[in-house]
């Protein structure tokens, strides 16, 4: 067996069935490789269209699945190409397993055709790197690699192999998975300091992110949400994790979050954040962030406790165990807050997001309205994969999810192309279900060859493009921070979208109008296959409320803005 061979029978060891990759001269021996895989019903390769997707599609299954997601390319500009899809992983903490091929050991350092130095170029994006020298070291890579990838804080991990490594010869062989770190278990003097802040608070609040779905931990994390009655906001990337229509659930905080999130948090006196990482688009200017509360923090990585916001308590371990450990205190006893629930419930109601609806049956389409009605019609367990833009925002704002992994957002790098790959991958691990792609027209050029991808292997995605004919957030930050001063925005000259779709043997409709909407969405989503919705929307609609990067949460602005300048929060109210 070479190390081609073995890279292909260990990633069926571990149970992956589906890998995303391109071709090339370099990891040409592994795909030799694959044809006698496949003919014995090994890896299902999906050959995509642009490396770059290769890696976001790869993202998409890992995120919907909770599996890791593999992608491969050849070295050179095959590596490089994939940078973006892993730097993408990295930044929103995605197992991911990277294989390259890279020129023979005899030629590195030369500058040989298509030689990059791919270690050097993404140490700053993985959270480990191999250029393997011997096929004998393959084994024990492969299990290490993927264990790093998936165990505490999740991440890429990428393997580089020479062309004369892959095809030589493997003489040694492991059986299980290299030795790493367990995860710590939940400290009772740290959990207790925890409890006893919490029942001191008059005014506590909630604040989860994303690593309530990459530790697995949502039903433990609801137990303690509903045991404790912690009002909570979530981040960008913690949407769902209470599921829909929680009681104490106020939505996303932050640059693009509610009022009545932003409010809560301003007047808290305590906040406690789990796995999420105090991002600045979800904390505005740090320094006035939260100003009267103390702050815990816990986290698997101990890396992020204290980064950006000094905490009161911190607490480094397995979320589940954390989380169990804090709901055995509050089940019998829960939180004697009901004046600070009710006040929350009232902000909900009265400074959330809401959509406007305007009676006019031949009025534009509005950007909210439209992610409103796609709620209230999609099913509950489809998957919602998000390009970067006005439209992300709007789907984060309006639409309700039930679980974590049901959105799939480019949190950290906010990469447009994202979406379309990421549903690709989505639906290989989810074929039976119901992927929708919601994109923007500036987003959906930026990987819009992988409809061939869509068409070869008959996914029955739904894609949704909200065409505003201009990159609509710099838009919107023009106008607002800049004298309105539009600078290379104007897409105005984009394709005839329904005839590109053609071209792909992809069905489509456009629709224009507000009373159109509910029979477009009805109509692409009883389609038997894929099928594109055009939607066209207004291109001077906004994003509220919005804060000023940089800025802080108190000064957000919101639809009167041009009207009566800022709203400013001004709640300091004593609940108690």
């Amino acid at each position: 067996m070479n190390a081609a061979q073995h890279i292909l029978d260990t990633l069926r060891r571990h149970r992956i069935d589906t890998v995303f990759g391109y071709p090339g001269g370099c990891i040409m021996p592994l795909y030799d490789a694959l044809v006698a895989d496949q003919a014995v019903g090994g890896v299902e390769h999906v050959l995509c269209r642009h490396e770059q997707a290769c890696a976001l599609a790869a993202d998409g299954y890992a995120r919907a699945s909770g599996k890791v997601g593999v992608c491969i390319a050849t070295s050179g500009p095959g590596a490089t190409n994939l940078i973006t899809g892993v730097a993408n992983a990295h930044r929103d903490s995605i197992p991911m397993l990277v294989i390259t091929g890279q020129v023979p050991s005899s030629l590195i350092g030369t500058d040989a055709f298509q030689e990059t130095d791919v270690l050097g170029m993404t140490l700053g994006i993985v959270k480990h790197s191999y250029l393997v020298t011997a096929a004998d070291e393959i084994p024990g890579v492969m299990e290490e690699a993927l264990s790093l990838a998936t165990s505490g804080r999740p991440g890429p991990v990428w393997i580089d192999i020479p062309k004369d490594v892959l095809l030589a010869d493997v003489n040694s062989f492991i059986d299980s998975a290299a030795a790493t770190d367990g995860e710590s278990p939940a400290d009772p003097v740290l959990i207790t300091h925890a409890i006893d802040l919490l029942r001191t608070a008059r005014q506590p609040l909630l604040y989860s992110g994303g690593g309530i779905s990459l530790a697995n931990a949502e039903g433990a994390f609801r137990r303690f949400a509903s045991a404790s009655r912690l009002p909570n906001v979530v981040t960008l990337k913690g949407i769902g994790n209470t599921g829909r229509g929680h009681p104490d659930h106020l939505g996303m905080l932050g640059m693009h979050g509610s009022k009545a999130t932003n409010m809560a948090v301003d007047s808290c006196d305590l906040l406690l954040v789990i796995g999420a990482r105090l991002d600045d688009r979800a904390t505005g200017a740090v320094n006035t962030f939260a100003p009267n509360a103390r702050l815990i923090h816990i986290d698997a990585d101990a890396a992020e406790l204290g980064k950006l916001c000094p905490a009161d308590l911190s607490i480094r371990g397995d979320l589940n165990a954390i989380l169990q450990a804090l709901t055995d205190q509050f089940e019998e006893q829960p939180l004697a807050i009901e004046p600070w629930r009710k006040q929350c419930r009232t902000w909900h109601r009265t400074h959330g997001f809401q959509a406007a609806v305007n009676e006019d049956p031949h009025a534009p389409i509005s950007g909210p309205e439209f992610i409103r009605q796609l709620s209230s019609i999609t099913p509950r367990d489809a998957i919602v994969a998000c390009d970067v833009g006005q439209h992300q925002m709007w789907v984060a704002q309006y639409f309700e999810f039930d679980h974590p992994r049901n959105h799939l957002s480019s949190s950290g790098l906010g990469t447009m192309g994202f979406g379309l790959p990421a549903a690709i991958g989505a639906q290989f691990a989810y074929p039976d279900r119901p992927v929708v792609n919601v994109t923007g027209d500036g987003s959906f050029m930026m990987n819009a060859q992988e409809l061939a991808t869509i068409r070869r292997h008959k996914l029955p995605i739904k894609l949704i493009i909200m065409d505003n004919q201009c990159l609509g957030m710099v838009r919107q930050q023009q106008e607002l921070f800049y004298g309105n001063r539009e600078s290379q925005i104007n897409l105005d000259d984009n394709p005839d979208f329904l005839a590109l779709a053609r071209a792909f043997d992809i069905p489509s409709l456009q629709i224009t109008r507000s009373d159109q909407v509910r029979r477009g969405i009805q109509t692409i989503l009883a389609y038997d296959g894929p099928m594109l919705l055009h939607v066209a929307i207004d291109r001077t609609e906004n994003v509220w409320p919005i804060v000023k990067p940089g800025a802080s949460n108190r000064d957000m602005l919101d639809a009167t803005h041009g009207q009566s300048n800022k709203t400013q929060l001004s709640h300091k109210e004593n609940v108690a």
